[in-house]
């Protein structure tokens, strides 16, 4: 079976927070024809993907009881008495997680935000029902599916599933935990797929003022080209990656530069502390920088620096977790708007 989804860009000049002209409903095994012929019309949108129903996809003809009967709950999304979207959920009974599965919206009503509101109706039900992370599956094939997962702070977490079906399916693992304050270092495959998130929370501080290295306004593109690098250090073991959730979505990242001189291996740089606006005074940038200690730990690294400009929102963090003042340097770096700014040194020993 492929439970993954397809997407494909769509001109359509509809908004992206908004279903026009659609109802989301319970799904009906009363719903299997329209289910079929979705999937079957966005698989063929791929080379060499088949939906063969009966010898690999039978649940399809009776999908709703199927799901109900794994604990979970199917979604349709109609227009015009004619399915043309569709997202399931299902616990995986472990670690509190839930499946987002079978997630599947029509080429002709994509763009208009019921993607994003089928996943969303999704995700709430697996939160109300206790679900601390969420996963899917989907195809390797399927990249502007990766690019919808991302955009909602979904993450490559895994290795490639290999499925013995018509299709010859390779499937990437997505997941990200969707309650409460988590944070967790991003592997080489998650910072990549985090990058569009990330470029995301960069941009906002900059713009709102965040002494980070850039001048406002800052593009999206040049946010996305510096983590496009940060990955490719993470890759090559020159960099650590954190990244805060907040209730499902990436709120936070925090850096721990490891690329040194040989003869300075015992330590690292933490680097650009950011908390997206919409986040802040929820305690995740000193979630953040309370993990950093056990990051620098798992790469032998003994002692930390960082830098941080006075009476910024990371001072009093980074006092309050041991911390040791070196001083100030006047005018040292720039402010978004072009000011100077002084900037304060710090050191701690962890271990």
């Amino acid at each position: 079976m492929k439970p993954a989804d397809a997407f494909k860009p769509s001109a359509r000049p509809f908004p992206d927070d908004q279903p026009i002209g659609t109802i989301i409903r319970p799904g009906r095994d009363t719903d299997s024809a329209g289910y079929i012929a979705l999937i079957g019309a966005c698989w063929g949108e791929y080379p060499g993907c088949v939906l063969d129903v009966d010898n690999e996809a039978p649940e399809l003809r009776a999908l709703a009881s199927h799901i109900a009967a794994r604990g979970g709950a199917l979604w349709t999304a109609e227009a015009e008495g004619a399915v043309v979207g569709m997202v399931g959920t299902v616990p995986l009974n472990h670690d509190n997680a839930w499946e987002i599965t079978r997630m599947y919206v029509a080429s002709a009503y994509r763009g208009n935000g019921l993607a994003a509101e089928l996943l969303r109706t999704a995700e709430r039900h697996a939160r109300s029902q206790g679900a601390k992370r969420l996963v899917l599956w989907t195809d390797t094939r399927f990249e502007a599916a990766h690019r919808f997962y991302e955009k909602h702070s979904y993450v490559r977490a895994g290795s490639i599933r290999v499925l013995d079906d018509r299709s010859r399916s390779l499937e990437f693992r997505y997941a990200k935990p969707i309650a409460g304050t988590v944070v967790e270092v991003l592997d080489p495959a998650a910072a990549v797929s985090a990058e569009r998130r990330l470029a995301e929370v960069l941009k906002a501080c900059v713009d709102d003022g965040a002494v980070v290295g850039f001048l406002a306004p800052l593009s999206i593109e040049k946010a996305r080209a510096f983590w496009r690098e940060r990955g490719s250090e993470v890759a090559a073991a020159k960099r650590v990656i954190l990244a805060a959730w907040v209730d499902g979505e990436i709120g936070g990242c925090l850096q721990l530069d490891l690329d040194v001189p040989e003869n300075q291996a015992h330590r690292a740089e933490v680097r650009q502390l950011l908390v997206h606006p919409d986040f802040r005074r929820r305690g995740v940038g000193r979630e953040l920088m309370a993990r950093i200690d056990q990051a620098a730990l798992a790469h032998g690294r003994r002692l930390l620096v960082l830098r941080t400009w006075p009476g910024g929102p990371a001072e009093t963090i980074v006092r309050s977790l041991g911390w040791q003042f070196v001083g100030v340097i006047p005018g040292y770096a720039i402010r978004p708007t072009g000011e100077p700014v002084d900037e304060g040194y710090w050191w701690k020993r962890v271990g």
